[in-house]
């Protein structure tokens, strides 16, 4: 027996560790001749690329609020649906979660455009841990991004908000040129930008991050200010000139704005989490314009029994007009995929008479007519006057009555739809006439264009 445990002893030996994660690295204090390091607060982390600048800072709010798994999963969702096992096990530990800003040299992003400040930050002790990755001069870009490997490394599901479009791809291109630091492996980037983007578009129309800080998060309940922000426009110049030996203090200004972005950014994922996680009919302190929002998110989503429920409480909250026929109009398409025929059927001819819906309501009544309510002579009559109400409009954007349109596809629209009420009309036509239908006649000659 203790020759066979030894044995198994020595193969236990031969197992690899389990590799333990990345300890950041201890700061010594900036020297006296460093200002913007004694002006930020910062410390000078060193690995063997070199030094950079790191300020850690953490803060009790937002305070983190333990997601839904449905919220994470309508997050993450991809197009082929094809998580593995291993990145929903990440994506569902908030461990493994990392929120990323960057500030950089330009905007417009290309092989010249450098982050100089990366802003890091994950849940820790119920607040939130903030890592900002500073490069004094552009010799410093090589031990900057090679501690920023070691955080993802640790942390691999990344939090942006436009980050898929900017953030990532410019660090992306800057681990790349370096030619010695591997691009980080993500298990899952979730940019916040596009959900955000389809919960409050429709109320606030701009979505900026600190818009959405003012409207939707309630930053003066949370303590936050921005009365002194930097302006984002121009962080590039204020880099430029220190590195021309010009003044550091505007640089502490646009650490505060990395790092007020960083807290935005995590609060907004609470934010979406909170409104994705309540269950159908439960979100009654929303507006109705973000029920309306996250009705279509979710029905994007392949969500179509929440998103039909939000949509119809969203209608009874009470939207603002321009918006109703809309709506409307999302609640019957959802109730006709529900099979709810008849139901769709009603919203339909609660607007047929809006200007926003009428040709869609009209085309849809008369299939409904038709194939379900089995009525040919309603059909025909909404076919007939769906096709007035397109020869109408047509007429008018002609006669310049609306304006004239910048749309170059709107005539060929037009006729396609046209094309398709008459050739509703000529089949309900031939159907009747073989039916011996006693509705009245229709006056196709009269429709009938050439």
């Amino acid at each position: 027996m203790s020759a066979n445990a030894d044995k198994f002893s020595r193969l236990a030996a031969l197992k690899p560790a389990r590799s333990r994660p990345a300890q950041p690295p201890a700061l010594r204090a900036p020297g006296e001749e460093d200002t913007l390091g004694q002006l930020l607060g910062a410390g000078v982390a060193k690995n063997h690329f070199g030094e950079h600048l790191a300020v850690r800072n953490w803060f009790p709010t937002p305070e983190f609020a333990e997601p839904s798994s449905a919220a994470l999963e309508l997050l993450s969702r991809m197009k082929d649906e094809s998580l593995s096992r291993k990145t929903r096990a990440a994506i569902g530990n908030p461990a493994k979660w990392l929120f990323l800003d960057t500030e950089t040299t330009g905007l417009a992003g290309g092989t010249g455009t450098y982050a100089f400040l990366v802003g890091l930050a994950w849940w820790d002790a119920g607040g939130l841990q903030a890592e900002q990755l500073f490069m004094r001069d552009f010799t410093e870009e090589y031990s900057l991004l090679h501690e920023l490997a070691a955080r993802i490394a640790e942390r691999p599901v990344l939090f942006t908000f436009n980050g898929k479009s900017f953030d990532w791809p410019l660090l992306e291109n800057r681990f790349t040129m370096t030619r010695s630091i591997a691009v980080p492996r993500l298990a899952a980037h979730l940019d916040l930008l596009h959900p955000a983007r389809a919960l409050w578009k429709l109320r606030l129309g701009s979505v900026r991050l600190v818009e959405l800080e003012r409207h939707v998060l309630d930053a003066p309940r949370l303590g936050w200010h921005r009365e002194n922000d930097v302006a984002s426009a121009l962080i590039p110049q204020f880099y430029f000139e220190y590195l021309r030996g010009g003044p550091a203090e505007p640089l502490a200004g646009v650490v505060r704005h990395n790092q007020m972005d960083l807290r935005g950014l995590a609060a907004l994922f609470c934010k979406i989490s909170e409104m994705l996680s309540e269950p159908s009919g439960a979100a009654s302190g929303f507006e109705s314009l973000d029920l309306f929002g996250l009705s279509r998110f979710l029905q994007r989503r392949g969500e179509a029994d929440r998103a039909h429920s939000t949509c119809a409480q969203a209608l009874e909250i009470g939207l603002p007009d321009e918006f109703r026929p809309m709506a409307l109009q999302e609640l019957a398409l959802l109730a006709k995929r529900r099979g709810q025929h008849s139901r769709a059927a009603e919203i339909w001819e609660e607007i047929v008479n809006e200007p926003q819906g009428s040709l869609n309501a009209c085309e849809q009544l008369a299939i409904y007519y038709e194939r379900h309510g089995k009525d040919l002579g309603r059909a025909a009559e909404f076919a007939e006057f769906g096709l007035a109400t397109l020869r109408r409009r047509r007429d008018s954007l002609l006669s310049g009555a609306r304006g004239s349109s910048h749309d170059p596809y709107l005539a060929a629209r037009h006729v396609r739809l046209e094309q398709k009420f008459l050739q509703r009309l000529a089949r309900l036509q031939r159907r009747m006439k073989a039916s011996d239908n006693p509705a009245k006649p229709l006056l196709l000659s009269r429709s009938r264009t050439a």
